[in-house]
């Protein structure tokens, strides 16, 4: 079974907005909400949106959900109860897509983390996860384009929607619900004359399906990408991603067979000339 959402079918599924990318360097301050330490950053660099990793991110107390079933009738999917183990935890990869909400910096972030003796992976609560030590991280912003939390009147969510422009080589692009992930990223990449680029993203796969031959009969799941790349057109993409129980994956999507669930967010950073 695939997801239904309740309300009418987007006419664009491709939302994308050109931008200019600058890094993103720094340090986030202990005793911090990952929230507040990232935004501080990207106001540091004048930046109003972009994506930051936070591999190496020690957390105390950690915070997060799983993708879950929805139960309200209404959304397709939706999130677990909060995770709350004891104790510190240390991001090992995540990736954090950031923006704007109600006038005030957001993030969206997906990641692995462990204690040291059990790793999990999840959607972080990034006002609730608090940082345990100093430390410093990277990432790409972008001084006129970020994602900006609106509702979305087809899945019922409240999700991360590209805005601004200022016509660079950079994409800051949504792919909306049932595009199979490697031929919209492939078809984006056409549209805007990129042909070799770093994709980095987060979002969901309804019932994932990998090249290694390997698959995840989820409804609901939550990814990153991890080393995605085009490559003369075509889109390789790496991902980790966990479902409802918890279980996590890593594997190479399949072309055609891999279609968006609620969303996905994505940055294409060109590493070559655009047409």
């Amino acid at each position: 079974m695939r997801m239904i959402h309740p309300g009418p079918r987007a006419s664009e599924r491709i939302q994308a907005r050109s931008t200019t990318l600058r890094p993103i360097n720094g340090t986030l301050r202990a005793g911090e909400t990952v929230m507040q330490a990232v935004g501080d950053l990207f106001a540091a660099h004048g930046c109003k949106g972009g994506v930051v990793w936070l591999a190496g991110v020690a957390c105390e107390p950690m915070r997060y959900v799983l993708p879950a079933l929805s139960t309200d009738g209404l959304h397709a999917a939706w999130y677990s109860e909060t995770h709350a183990p004891k104790g510190r935890w240390t991001i090992q990869s995540a990736t954090a897509t950031v923006g704007s909400k109600d006038g005030a910096p957001f993030l969206h972030c997906h990641g692995i983390w462990s204690d040291g003796q059990d790793t999990a992976m999840g959607h972080l609560l990034p006002f609730d996860a608090i940082l345990a030590e100093d430390a410093t991280v990277s990432g790409l912003g972008a001084a006129q384009a970020w994602f900006q939390a609106l509702p979305d009147e087809e899945t019922a969510f409240t999700l991360f929607t590209p805005q601004g422009d200022d016509e660079g080589p950079a994409l800051f692009a949504r792919v909306l619900p049932g595009e199979d992930v490697v031929s919209a990223i492939e078809t984006l990449g056409r549209r805007h004359g990129i042909t070799d680029a770093r994709l980095h993203a987060v979002g969901s796969i309804d019932h994932i399906r990998f090249a290694e031959g390997h698959r995840m009969d989820c409804l609901a799941t939550e990814l990153r990408f991890d080393g995605a790349e085009l490559v003369q057109g075509r889109a390789r993409i790496p991902i980790e991603v966990v479902d409802i129980d918890g279980r996590i994956a890593r594997g190479t999507l399949t072309r055609g067979e891999n279609p968006v669930g609620v969303t996905l967010e994505l940055i294409i950073e060109p590493t070559g000339e655009t047409a």
